[in-house]
């Protein structure tokens, strides 16, 4: 059996990671997060041109035609690089769904995308909430339907053209609806994120839709659950690209920094903490591939999904604190390059919800004897 990548998904990781790296060094980040601006559009243009928006869509829209796997190199390209564009919000959060779930018309706003004109994003969050269980409720209403709720922490926001907004139905379940920007009822109240990327708080005041705005109809049902397990695995590869860029800088450091007249990485506690580092991080990609595995081939994905959530967690935390520790003071400078790696990975392991919480419902899925050993294989 075949485990590496393809040329195609080789070539496809080096074009990101080259147009994301040479844009995006450490001084180019600081001027950008002193500047305001919300994302990087010469950077999302350069992204265009090259196909990259277009990798996970489908041909007829300009798009590569290829699949989670190929969108989750991408996405570890841009986590490298800590490259700020809208990414995840605007391919995983909004293209995804309108593509496997939208109409006709509704599918044709992924042109734009692909072209680098429109941006979308995903407002899935709630205050306390359960994402697979929201409680922004939409009621049938007029030949339509009418959404009143609150979602927080919705990635650019004011930057989206649509925005994809998960609702509690009265008879049909969970479903999400293709909500305009300039939708009359909706408010955006701005949000200060960890990593300083532009988030914000969406009221929705009996926002009136037309019937077509559910995504999949009355069959669209499955869509949240199937949105938000892409959403989890994209955060994920993120996650993989910044743990590992955080984590050369430390292995680089301690190569140079000297104390008592050697190298500190020649010391034995540095080197047992950042192998631990890299254990952690290869335990992540074990993981998140195998749920990606999952993902794509249909088979059950949801322990695998939740035991990849857990290691982006558990990862992201251990990992940034020991290159911070290893760095010394320069390590709590906020201005040092490595403190942007710490809040995008708390960022990240916030957005999943936590190591301990997670554990706890990987372990009751594990209980209840519902995950076989070996998913989606014969015994």
């Amino acid at each position: 059996m075949e485990f590496r990548y393809s040329q195609e998904q080789e070539a496809l990781r080096e074009l990101t990671a080259r147009l994301c790296g040479e844009r995006c060094d450490d001084d180019f980040r600081k001027r950008f997060r002193r500047s305001g601006v919300a994302y990087d559009a010469t950077l999302w243009q350069a992204l265009a041109q090259a196909g990259v928006l277009g990798t996970a869509m489908a041909p007829a829209h300009g798009g590569s035609g290829l699949g989670m796997c190929e969108l989750g190199l991408v996405l570890e390209a841009q986590g490298r690089s800590l490259a700020p564009v809208p990414l995840l919000a605007t391919l995983v959060l909004g293209a995804l769904p309108l593509q496997h779930f939208g109409t006709r018309a509704q599918c044709a706003l992924l042109s734009e995308v692909n072209r680098g004109s429109l941006l979308l994003s995903g407002a899935l969050e709630e205050e306390g909430g359960d994402p697979f269980a929201p409680q922004t409720r939409a009621l049938a209403r007029d030949a339509g339907w009418e959404l009143t709720g609150r979602k927080t922490c919705v990635p650019y926001a004011a930057e989206a053209g649509y925005l994809v907004v998960s609702a509690q139905t009265a008879d049909t379940g969970t479903g999400l609806f293709l909500v305009p920007a300039a939708a009359a009822g909706l408010q955006l109240q701005p949000q200060q994120s960890t990593s300083g990327e532009p988030q914000a708080q969406l009221l929705l005041n009996a926002v009136h839709l037309d019937t077509a705005a559910r995504l999949g109809g009355a069959a669209g049902s499955d869509a949240l659950a199937w949105t938000l397990e892409r959403a989890y695995l994209a955060l994920a590869a993120l996650q993989l690209g910044i743990l590992a860029s955080a984590l050369e800088r430390a292995a680089s450091y301690v190569s140079e920094r000297h104390q008592f007249g050697r190298p500190i990485g020649s010391f034995q506690a540095v080197q047992h903490r950042l192998a631990d580092c890299y254990i952690d991080l290869e335990a992540l990609r074990s993981s998140y591939l195998r749920a990606v595995w999952a993902l794509d081939a249909g088979v059950g994905s949801r322990a695998e999904v939740l035991a990849t959530k857990w290691w982006s967690a558990q990862a992201g935390h251990r990992v940034t604190h020991a290159v911070q520790h290893v760095h010394g003071g320069l390590g709590a400078d906020l201005e040092y390059p490595v403190h942007a790696y710490f809040l995008a990975a708390k960022q990240v392991e916030v957005s999943l919800g936590g190591a301990a919480p997670l554990l706890a419902v990987l372990g009751a899925e594990l209980a209840s004897s519902a995950v076989a050993t070996f998913t989606g294989t014969s015994q």
